[in-house]
């Protein structure tokens, strides 16, 4: 069975860091896109980042380019999101997919973890 675990999330000053990490359950993790999502309370779920299967290419959301880095070990089957930066804008519950491509598209990915809550203080 497909799992995948986030950690890292809580609370942040703006401008401060965090680091989410998703330990995924994949016995070919390394076959898999990941990306991470984020949904704020009553707003649409939306792309903050993707990366390939072999962590060569990687992709980023507007809003977050030039303050996010997505990376991935594929040794220990796990995705990373170093968040630098921060503003309060970017609080939002995080959550890791897995799918067979880099997509921005939610649905393009058919596992999720349950997600870990970012929340960045003004």
């Amino acid at each position: 069975q497909v799992q995948l675990v986030e950690s890292g999330g809580g609370l942040a000053p703006a401008g401060g860091s965090l680091r989410l990490s998703c330990a995924a359950s994949l016995l070919t993790f390394s076959s898999y896109a990941m990306g991470w999502f984020r949904q704020a309370p009553g707003k649409e779920r939306e792309f903050v980042a993707a990366i390939s299967w072999s962590g060569g290419n990687t992709y980023y959301a507007s809003s977050v380019k030039g303050r996010f880095t997505i990376s991935r070990d594929n040794a220990k089957n796990t995705v990373y999101l170093q968040m630098n930066s921060l503003k309060p804008e970017d609080t939002a519950a995080y959550s890791c997919a897995a799918g067979e491509a880099p997509a921005y598209t939610y649905y393009s990915y058919p596992f999720w973890g349950q997600g870990t809550q970012v929340t960045v203080s003004s």
